[in-house]
C-alpha cells in the first residue's frame, strides 16, 4: 500500500467515523454543531482526495477501493444516528432508501465490472447532486443549529431521497440489458 496525500485523507475520513459519533454523543452544548462540523471536513476531504489523486496522478488501487467504502460508512453512519436520535418514521424510511441504494449500486458496479462494463454505472451527474443533496440536508439535521434548518434539512432529505431512488432506477436501467440475459 502507498500512503500519498489522496489516501492519508481517505484514512483521516475512516478515523473520523468514531470521533463523529463521539461528539455527537457527548454531554456538551456545543457536541452537536462540532459533529456537523466534522461530517463537513470528512465531505470536503471526500472531493478533495479524488480531485488530488487524479491532479497528481496518485491514483492507487488501495484509494480506488478505500475512498467509496469509507464515503459509505461515514453516510451510514451518519443516516443511523439520526434515526435513532429523531425517532422519525421519514427519516428512517429516507435512512433505509439510501443505505439500501448504496448496497445495490455497489453490487451492481461490482457485477458490471465482472463483465468488464463498468462504464455503465459510472457516477453520473444525478449521483452527484444525489450527494449533495444528501450530505446538505445530513449536516443540517446533525447540527440541529435552530427549528427553521431542521425544517429546510428535512425537506432537503426527502429530495435527496427522491433523487437516492432515481438514480438508482437509472443505473439499473443503463446495466438492464446485461441484468437480464440469458446465457
Amino acid at each position: 500500500m502507498k500512503l500519498n496525500i489522496p489516501n492519508i485523507l481517505t484514512l483521516s475520513r475512516l478515523f473520523m467515523i468514531p470521533v463523529f459519533v463521539a461528539l455527537y454523543y457527548a454531554p456538551w452544548k456545543w457536541s452537536f454543531v462540532a459533529a456537523a462540523i466534522l461530517f463537513v471536513v470528512a465531505s470536503l476531504t471526500d472531493a478533495l482526495d479524488g480531485y488530488l489523486a487524479r491532479r497528481l496522478n496518485q491514483s492507487t488501487p488501495f484509494g480506488a477501493f478505500l475512498d467509496p467504502v469509507v464515503d459509505k460508512l461515514m453516510v451510514a453512519t451518519a443516516l443511523v444516528v439520526l434515526v435513532a436520535e429523531l425517532h422519525s418514521p421519514m427519516v428512517t424510511f429516507a435512512a433505509v432508501v439510501m443505505i439500501g441504494r448504496e448496497i445495490v449500486i455497489s453490487a451492481l458496479r461490482e457485477w458490471m465490472a465482472e463483465m468488464g462494463k463498468r462504464g455503465i454505472v459510472a457516477v453520473s451527474w444525478l449521483g452527484k447532486f444525489k450527494t449533495a443533496a444528501q450530505m446538505v440536508s445530513i449536516t443540517g439535521l446533525i447540527a440541529h443549529w435552530n427549528p427553521l434548518v431542521d425544517q429546510i434539512s428535512l425537506y432537503l432529505l426527502y429530495i435527496a431521497t427522491f433523487l437516492t431512488v432515481w438514480s438508482m432506477l437509472s443505473y439499473i436501467r443503463a446495466a438492464w440489458g446485461d441484468l437480464t440475459r440469458h446465457g
